[in-house]
């Protein structure tokens, strides 16, 4: 199975280099051109000196004939002043080429974690749902480091390789084309050492990217459930279940670097025995008198043979650049591979066209669209004839017929149908599995239904903006995230425009404010870590405050109380009276005493609405919610 599926990622990250090429290119359309004249300039130079040489050597074979010294010695200068200022010209566009590769590296670095971030935000949930945590932070660190690493070292080093073997190997056919068909035996061999030991290596890199990838993933999960495991003593499994995924990456990355780092030493020693082998066969041809085949119809002379074994070491040595470049390269288009699944990932759709807008009222009870904060809200509704229509904003929420499954073939929602008018209050309770957050995640299209409707106002929500939508939408989850930064900033979270006051007075709603200011900086004091200087009660208290300042026209309080102690939940409980006062709401309960107020109370069993009515009627009817109630059955 694995060897399958890196097979499939060896297919895939054919394509990768292109487009990474066109992505880089794209964001230095300038500077990526000018940093590529600079590498082939400099390549170039240092592909030349066996030339100068060779010229050199040839100008003392002929003054040693001659006797003209002083000729020659003037001749050699000229070479050698060219061949300065050459090098002077080299190193400038080294100099010039390194800087800008800094500037194209962390500039493409910090380029593509903004698309990937950005790009992020619009997944569906789906995608974090089905997707381990960790795995998803390996994008950021260990994906973007080899990619960094390819940028700014292998592929110009590739490059400049490149060039030299292209350069140079041009050199030895002008001189002679005997001695290059030796080279070329010789080159013959190093590829196929260099296929077989590559081959391998690659593909352990590529395993290698997977297991750390699932390593990191592994200690994000043991990290975020460290009281878990030592609440039940795990401490010894969890250490000989990291250790099963540290040994896989052990493997993986020991017979990687084995391979790779054996290929050098291979290569070097089969340029020696190259360089012993031309030397041999040069001395050879010149000894015999063997006519000389070549470009330039030059004959074979020691002013050819020394430059030609210089040229030797020069080609071998491009070749093992090459053959050590190859595996970062392999890894680091592994790690972009990756980074470019995530970016190819399908954001979250939105064919919505009503939209949500403040409005005030006419004389005559219509709305009209307006700048001002009017505490209006109304749904902007355009239609196919060109004309525009607005609905109050109320809260009037009412699911059809509806089914849902979070894979086709598994449907957990059966023909649910319910209604809540504004200002109503409508509960969800079942065991666990039984559907409950799953009908909330279905009204503010986290999901998208199988068949039926869900009308909001009267308007299938599947034609409003899921932003909107979601912005008349309060949620309080079970599961809190606080972020980094103030008391504060986390209350304003649920609207960044309202002032102090406001996230004061939600927080009072909450029953928070008291807590909040017996805090070391009050308001102002910081939060890290997901609020881990808290109680769970008090975080909990917070979300609420948060919700309460986006003052939307519906909440969701999904088991927002479950975390709270009694004398807590009393608090609290009545600052969510408060809150859900005017308000549509539907609650999901774990404690069944706060939700016995609730205009209509849901009892759902495996994706069914099997009981339905107030509390009172409930216990009448001696059913489930009455058995729940009386604690014949637990809500499990």
């Amino acid at each position: 199975m694995a060897n399958n599926s890196t097979a499939r990622g060896a297919r895939a990250s054919k394509g990768v280099l292109p487009r990474l090429v066109r992505t880089v290119f794209g964001f230095y359309p300038v500077l990526l051109p000018v940093t590529l004249v600079c590498i082939l300039f400099n390549a170039v130079v240092s592909s030349i000196p066996s030339v100068f040489m060779q010229n050199a050597i040839a100008v003392v074979e002929d003054t040693y004939q001659s006797g003209d010294w002083a000729s020659a010695s003037g001749t050699i200068f000229r070479l050698l002043t060219l061949l300065l200022v050459l090098y002077g010209l080299s190193l400038l566009a080294n100099v010039l080429y390194t800087q800008l590769m800094a500037v194209i590296t962390q500039g493409t670095l910090a380029k593509m974690r903004e698309k990937m971030f950005d790009h992020m935000q619009d997944l569906p949930i789906r995608y974090f749902d089905t997707h381990n945590h960790g795995d998803i932070m390996s994008f950021y660190t260990n994906d973007i480091d080899t990619l960094r690493q390819m940028i700014s070292q292998s592929l110009p080093q590739l490059m400049i390789s490149a060039v030299t073997l292209i350069s140079v190997f041009g050199i030895m056919l002008y001189y002679s084309i005997w001695l290059a068909l030796v080279v070329v035996c010789g080159v013959v061999i190093m590829t196929f050492v260099t296929r077989y030991v590559s081959g391998h290596s690659s593909r352990y890199f590529l395993k290698q990217q997977i297991s750390i990838a699932r390593t990191e993933g592994f200690i994000e999960e043991m990290m975020n459930g460290q009281k878990v495991i030592k609440v039940f003593c795990h401490e010894e499994g969890a250490k000989a279940d990291f250790d099963k995924v540290n040994d896989e990456l052990f493997e993986n990355s020991e017979k990687a670097n084995r391979y790779a780092n054996i290929l050098m030493p291979l290569l070097g020693n089969i340029g020696n025995v190259m360089y012993v082998i031309v030397a041999l066969v040069g001395g050879s041809l010149l000894l015999s008198g063997a006519p000389n085949v070549s470009i330039s119809g030059m004959a074979l002379s020691i002013s050819i043979v020394v430059p030609f074994l210089n040229m030797t070491k020069q080609f071998t040595g491009a070749i093992g650049q090459v053959s050590n470049q190859i595996n970062m390269v392999v890894m680091g288009l592994a790690g972009t591979q990756r980074i470019f699944a995530l970016l190819d990932e399908e954001p979250e759709t939105d064919e919505g066209y009503v939209t949500l807008v403040n409005a005030k009222e006419n004389p005559d009870g219509t709305l009209t669209e307006c700048q001002e904060r009017t505490n209006i809200w109304a749904w902007k509704h355009p239609h196919h004839d060109g004309t525009v229509t607005y609905t109050r904003l109320q809260g009037d929420v009412r699911l059809v017929d509806v089914d849902f499954g979070y894979v086709p073939e598994k449907i957990v929602l059966h023909d649910v149908s319910l209604y809540a008018k504004p200002g109503q209050k409508v509960a969800f309770v079942g065991s666990t599995g039984a559907g409950k957050t799953t009908i909330t995640n279905l009204i503010n299209r986290f999901y998208d239904i199988a068949d039926g409707k869900i009308r909001y106002d009267g308007i299938n929500i599947n034609k409003i903006k899921k932003a909107d939508l979601r912005r008349s939408l309060g949620v309080v989850l079970q599961d809190t995230n606080l972020f980094t930064g103030t008391v504060m900033e986390n209350i304003r979270y649920g609207n960044l425009d309202a002032p102090d006051a406001d996230c004061i007075g939600a927080a009072r709603l909450a029953g928070a404010d008291d807590f909040i200011r017996r805090l070391p900086d009050g308001y102002n004091t910081m939060l890290t870590g997901n609020g881990a200087n808290l109680s769970q009660g008090q975080r909990q208290l917070i979300a609420i405050a948060r919700a309460a300042v986006a003052d939307p026209p519906v909440m969701i309080l999904d088991e927002a109380t479950s975390s709270i102690d009694t004398h807590t939940e009393a608090i609290v409980q009545r600052g969510m009276d408060a809150l859900m006062m005017g308000r549509t709401t539907f609650v999901i309960a774990h404690r069944l005493s706060t939700v016995q107020n609730a205009d209509a109370i849901m009892v759902l069993d495996h994706g069914r609405i099997i009981e339905r009515g107030t509390h009172d009627e409930l216990i009448k009817l001696k059913g489930t919610y009455y058995q729940l109630y009386t604690g014949a059955l637990e809500l499990d």
